[in-house]
């Protein structure tokens, strides 16, 4: 009996021992799978837009008028009349009357010069009727012949110098007395006036500074090389100019007439000259907004067109490459052909097509060909393997609970 037992209790023992590890391994909780990692590089992209594309030349300058004239008198005299318009800011036509110095000697010297000549042109026509009387009466001679002298030939030419003589004093005194009156050449715009009412001038002293509203000019440096980007070096190429007036950024309309010809030993720039009519817009009836002298303004040339282009941020090019996300999500390098820089950007002529992804992130260690995740992509990829972790959880979850 006692050997029965003997036999029987480890049996017994054996078969509680596997029921206990039975039950406390339907109880333990299974390990956790850990999700598998994914170490593709995320990058960000923009899309290239290839389109045509003008460009255009930078520069700035001041406006200045094409004609400026100091005006001086001609004549010696006293101020005996100012007109009203002949003040610093005011508009003239051409011929309008500025200022008048007293032309009552200049009167007088007229009529004596008038005299004089009357004077003469008598004694022209008395020697001339000399003359034919002395040729007649030699006729009636005939055993000699007569000489000039005495058909008072000399006589009669001393006589025509003189009536020329007498001309020529008509004339001047005629320039001078119109000289006295002070008139504008041209349109122009009063920048300074040095005379007053009553003021005595002499030959040569300053009467006032015109400044001409016909035509302003604005003279635009331009670097050397940035010559190549404007048709036949900015010939008659339009302008786009921007300033300020009354608080307002305006913009004009120019066009390039000439370049200077020369490089500025100061500033090593070319110099091209636009030109804009009328910038006062006096000969125009509906209103337009002057372009005053003096105006400092920014120019635009209009240069060269390129029938297909692309602007590309200057950070992202590489020994003249950048990086592309190709259609399966690799990174490649294409190889462009920059046309020129431009601030921070570079313009590309060739290279790129219209919907290449340009990367715009930083790669650590890029290698062409390698495999990349956009940070949507990654985002979605994530949620999914999140899901599919959360579903498998709850299925495990499930079947302890079954157990």
């Amino acid at each position: 009996m006692i050997r029965k037992k003997q036999i029987i209790i480890p049996f017994i023992v054996l078969a509680a021992g596997i029921g206990a590890f039975v039950v406390f391994s339907g109880m333990k909780k299974p390990p956790e799978e850990k999700a598998e990692v994914d170490n593709t590089p995320i990058v960000s992209i923009e899309a290239i837009s290839v389109e045509p594309m003008t460009l255009h030349v930078n520069s700035y300058g001041i406006v200045k008028p094409k004609y400026e004239t100091e005006l001086v008198a001609q004549v010696n005299g006293q101020i005996v009349e100012l007109s009203e318009i002949f003040v610093r800011g005011g508009f003239v036509k051409k011929g309008q009357l500025l200022a008048r110095i007293d032309p009552n000697d200049y009167q007088a010297a007229l009529i004596e010069a008038q005299a004089s000549m009357a004077s003469a042109r008598a004694a022209l026509e008395t020697e001339l009727a000399q003359g034919k009387v002395a040729e007649r009466e030699w006729k009636l001679i005939t055993n000699t012949s007569p000489t000039e002298l005495s058909l008072r030939k000399p006589q009669l030419a001393q006589e025509l110098a003189r009536v020329k003589s007498a001309q020529a004093s008509v004339l001047r005194a005629e320039r001078n007395l119109e000289r006295t009156r002070v008139v504008a050449p041209y349109d122009a715009l009063i920048e300074s006036r040095s005379i007053g009412l009553g003021s005595f001038v002499g030959i040569g002293n300053n009467i006032g500074k015109l400044l001409g509203t016909g035509v302003a000019e604005i003279r635009l440096p331009v670097a050397d090389n940035q010559l190549q980007f404007l048709i036949a070096q900015g010939e008659n190429a339009q302008v786009n100019l921007h300033g300020v007036y009354a608080g307002k950024d305006i913009q004009w309309q120019a066009k390039i007439v000439r370049g200077e010809g020369v490089i500025d030993n100061k500033s090593r720039m070319s110099y091209l000259v636009a030109e804009v009519s009328d910038p006062y817009g006096l000969n125009v009836n509906n209103e337009i907004t002057p372009l005053r002298y003096g105006s400092y303004v920014t120019a635009k040339i209009v240069g060269i067109e390129i029938a297909s282009a692309s602007i590309v941020p200057r950070y992202l090019v590489d020994n003249g490459r950048v990086a592309i996300l190709d259609s399966e999500s690799k990174l490649h390098y294409a190889d462009i052909d920059i046309v020129r820089q431009d601030g921070k950007n570079v313009i590309v002529k060739h290279g790129l097509l219209d919907g290449d992804q340009l990367i715009v992130s930083a790669l650590d260690y890029p290698v062409d060909g390698m495999k990349l995740a956009l940070i949507g992509d990654k985002k979605e990829s994530d949620e999914e393997v999140e899901q599919e972790n959360t579903d498998t959880q709850v299925a495990l979850n499930d079947s302890v609970s079954e157990e």
